[in-house]
């Protein structure tokens, strides 16, 4: 059968290639290894000891042909155990589904010290959770704003009592982050006194712009469902009814504290298996509206609609998610740049109102002027992508648009 492409299908075909060809030279290759990331290292007063972090950054921020930017941040809690997974995951979904973002992985030192919220005799480390709190909000969160390209918006990922701290954490300092994963919570946890806490909490606490995903898993007995789960008394049920006891809190409270609130019950995966597909679940719920709609992008080959409401929906489009999740979320310099480019042929007014729309964003960045030069070179005005290609130089010394420059002038 002839593949035939839908002419409103192209862009998203183009797009999709171009976001591929992105992900592949994303990896970082060095003397013939493929390196995911850093481990770097913070002194910290508070818990009396160096704490490593392992922390990936895009590939993009070393990029020197668009204009420098902030990336939101995932601190990972487990971070040995999850680094890997994560960061190739935010790798791949960026663009797409989320945006770029680096991950902050915290190995453990004392993992029942630092992820419990209280000390319980039996267990002589335990209870150290809210001085682990207190490190990661004074002093690793400033540590990586000095040294990172990072953005205000942050995220706190947690997985058993990693996800115990994390609703610890939502529940008595909800600013503290912008969005939370709790991955099947160990709300057992001192016969769940968190779980109290919790109750209490989020009756009273507006959540606006705060975001929630959890995941269950299946730890019940054989020949046992949630239902009957929840009727049990037993200790081989406890962990799983807390957590239901949890969802149940946030369902109720999530329409007065107006928390964006998911979860799933992952029936075919085991406290072990369930970090992967819910930190992937969780990325696409918290960012489920990042995604320009196709609505949208089906219209940019039109040439009956001017362009300037197309640009102006583009930027309604960022402005919403803006207001949705309390952070400001701009139109991306490469993903604007690579509309305009795309469209040089298909649509030369939407191509020029674009990358003009970069000029205007970002007026320092090399690629701006470059890609305008680009334009006006597609569309035979020799004057106007000598000067383009002038200014793009004035900023950044680059071949290739130096070889550009060089063959329109000799021609």
């Amino acid at each position: 059968m002839k593949f035939v492409l839908h002419p409103l299908s192209k862009l998203f075909f183009i797009y999709a290639i171009v976001l591929s060809a992105l992900s592949v030279s994303a990896q970082t290759v060095k003397n013939n290894k493929i390196v995911m990331g850093v481990i770097d290292s913070v002194n910290s007063k508070i818990l009396k000891e160096t704490r490593k972090i392992w922390v990936y950054v895009p590939a993009s921020a070393a990029e020197s042909i668009y204009a420098p930017k902030k990336y939101p941040v995932i601190y990972l809690l487990d971070g040995d155990a999850h680094f890997a997974s994560v960061a190739g995951m935010v790798q791949q979904l960026s663009g797409t589904v989320c945006p770029e973002m680096i991950v902050v992985a915290i190995p453990n030192t004392d993992r029942l010290r630092d992820l419990t919220p209280n000390h319980i005799g039996p267990l002589k480390n335990s209870g150290g959770g809210k001085d682990f709190i207190s490190f990661i909000e004074l002093e690793l969160m400033p540590y990586i704003n000095l040294n990172y390209p990072a953005a205000s918006y942050k995220m706190l990922i947690g997985h058993s009592l990693g996800g115990l701290l994390v609703i610890n954490t939502l529940a008595g300092q909800p600013g503290l982050f912008n969005s939370y994963v709790a991955i099947d919570p160990s709300m057992w946890f001192d016969r769940g006194i968190a779980l109290s806490y919790a109750r209490k909490s989020f009756a009273k606490e507006n959540l606006t712009s705060k975001s929630l995903y959890m995941g269950i898993a299946n730890t019940l007995p054989e020949d046992m469902d949630t239902t009957l789960a929840r009727k049990d008394t037993s200790a081989a049920t406890g962990h799983i009814r807390a957590i239901l006891n949890l969802k149940d809190i946030f369902q109720k409270e999530a329409i007065n504290n107006k928390l964006k609130f998911a979860y799933h019950y992952y029936a075919n995966d085991s406290h072990g298996s369930i970090p992967f597909i819910t930190e992937y679940d969780a990325l696409r719920f918290i960012f489920r509206d990042y995604a320009i709609p196709q609505s949208l992008t089906k219209t940019f080959f039109d040439k009956n609609i001017p362009s300037g409401p197309i640009i102006a929906k583009v930027e309604a489009h960022y402005n919403e998610i803006s207001k949705n999740m309390g952070y400001k979320f701009s139109p991306p310099e490469d993903v604007m740049n690579d509309f305009g480019l795309n469209l040089i042929s298909a649509n030369p007014k939407l191509a020029y109102t674009f990358l003009q729309y970069n000029i205007n964003a970002y007026p320092n960045s090399y690629n701006v002027y470059d890609s305008m030069g680009d334009y006006y070179n597609a569309v035979h005005d020799k004057s106007k992508a000598i000067e383009l290609y002038q200014k793009a130089l004035s900023l950044k010394e680059f071949s290739d648009t130096r070889t550009k420059l060089n063959k329109l002038i000799n021609k």
